[in-house]
């Protein structure tokens, strides 16, 4: 008689597609890097409310640096043997050219990936494979205010309808390909808006980080039902930044009470209107927000898109991160 084997016995922890790791044993992988960064080029990176120090940047991002690097060494290999097999551009195949090296950062509002696709550009172009690193924030993709309004998704501003996704796609895809130049709109956190006429121009980078919530969703079939490319596809390394939905929050409310207390200042601030209310009213304003726009997207849109990352960097509610798990190969 044949017997199934326990639950237990069925549940192997190597079944995982990712390797869990502790942050002192992600530590111990920088070998010697050194760190390029003072306290002072940190505290210019770090984002309002982001409690990131120099030991967290030791500890977690020198690290993921070293790795990227050994990624990046690793694709230019991969390329060359590419080349190889192509064979003389001579004989009309032609060969492949250096094209940028792709990593996304994905996660909440709130959880500090704007800090995270920052200090990666600033870690990664001191290594003198790649100097020319940009950043892009997919906030410029968003739709413009206005047309937000015409097609009713003014409250569903964040969630992936209200991207322009096909200008996102076509942006790194052409990046990807190598063109010399491509543009992207500006967006403005002040006037909570594109800003007309301005463009972000990018000359084929070594790397390019691109940052933003929905930076790993999957392509959406097209009219005809055929699998489309989507953004993700263009990546060649993605990083999402984790923590617990009740931490985020937190950290939403006090990110919002200080930009209260500052940028919300400036009069010419779309949100300045919460600085001649209470803080209790500008408050429950923000966990409104929250409860009814960002909270809903990040466990609808957001955070399924986890399991698509290449290394997903886990953070308590210190802010501080306390274990990555990194996708095997």
């Amino acid at each position: 008689m044949i017997t199934s084997p326990p639950r237990s016995a069925q549940r192997r922890p190597d079944a995982s597609p990712y390797l869990d790791l502790t942050r002192a044993e992600w530590s111990a992988l920088r070998e010697k890097t050194p760190l390029p960064l003072t306290a002072e080029e940190l505290e210019q990176l770090r984002g309002l409310g982001d409690v990131i120090d120099l030991d967290e940047v030791r500890d977690v991002y020198l690290p993921l640096s070293r790795l990227l690097n050994l990624y990046v060494q690793a694709t230019s290999g991969l390329r060359g043997a590419l080349n190889t097999f192509l064979g003389d551009p001579a004989n009309g195949h032609g060969s492949q050219r250096g094209t940028p090296f792709v990593i996304g950062v994905a996660g909440s509002v709130a959880v500090g990936k704007s800090t995270v696709a920052r200090l990666l550009q600033a870690l990664l172009a001191r290594w003198p494979e790649h100097p020319h690193v940009e950043l892009l924030t997919t906030d410029g993709f968003l739709y413009p205010m206005e047309e937000l309004k015409r097609r009713g998704l003014l409250s569903r501003k964040g969630f992936p309808e209200s991207y322009d996704r096909r200008a996102l796609t076509r942006f790194v895809a052409d990046i990807k390909a190598g063109k010399d130049e491509v543009t992207a709109p500006v967006y403005s956190h002040l006037i909570y808006d594109i800003v007309p006429g301005e463009r972000l121009t990018v000359r084929r980078p070594d790397i390019l980080i691109v940052e933003g919530l929905n930076v790993l969703q999957p392509a959406l079939p097209g009219k005809d039902g055929r699998t489309r490319v989507g953004l993700a596809d263009y990546f060649d390394f993605s990083v999402y930044v984790d923590a617990r939905a009740e931490d985020i929050e937190t950290w939403y409310l006090n990110r919002f009470r200080k930009l209260r207390a500052t940028a919300f200042q400036d009069p010419s601030s779309y949100f300045t209107k919460y600085t001649q209310v209470s803080e209790e009213e500008a408050l429950d304003y923000a966990r409104t927000m929250w409860r009814t726009i960002n909270k809903p997207n990040l466990l609808e849109n957001v955070a399924p898109t986890r399991g698509r990352a290449t290394l997903v960097v886990r953070k308590g509610p210190d802010h501080k991160v306390k274990r990555l798990s990194l996708r095997k190969l």
